[in-house]
């Protein structure tokens, strides 16, 4: 049998500190490079995110404004209806004037209903348009964003 002498024959590979210490340090700036980065992103999203909501809740408070006046000026002609409907009633000579003023009124508030109905939901549709609107740009350009990235 032969002997084999590992010392001889096996050499390990010498550690070099300055070296490892270099490719520490370079890994620790692009770290904190990239963390830089993200912190700009974050508050770039940030500050678009509250320029948005601001916007949206401009939008909110004048289509809310918008909105109750359409249903005063509604509640306003309908209670104005109302009472030029029971002075005509006291008016009345004949029990047939008071079905005629009767059925009269009841087909004309009907119309105005409808007619309140329509343009209360007109007002309500561009009211929500107008709102989403400047959210669903925002989505759109974070989408487009992270698309990009």
């Amino acid at each position: 049998m032969s002997k084999i002498k590992t010392a001889d024959t096996v050499e390990f590979p010498s550690f070099d500190a300055a070296k490892a210490t270099d490719q520490f340090r370079a890994f620790t700036e692009k770290g904190v490079e990239q963390s830089k980065e993200a912190y700009a992103k974050l508050k770039t999203g940030a500050e678009e995110t509250q320029k948005v909501l601001e916007n949206t809740y401009e939008t909110v408070k004048g289509v809310s404004n918008d909105f109750s006046l359409k249903a005063i000026a509604a509640l306003r002609a309908s209670t104005e209806a109302n009472f030029s409907h029971l002075e005509a009633l006291l008016g009345a000579k004949s029990l047939s004037e008071v079905v005629e003023l009767q059925t009269s009124f009841l087909r004309k508030r009907v119309e105005m209903t409808v007619d309140q109905a329509k343009e209360l939901q007109a007002a309500g549709t561009k009211a929500a348009e107008d709102v989403s609107k400047p959210i669903k740009t925002a989505f759109e350009k974070a989408f487009k964003d992270l698309k990009v990235a």
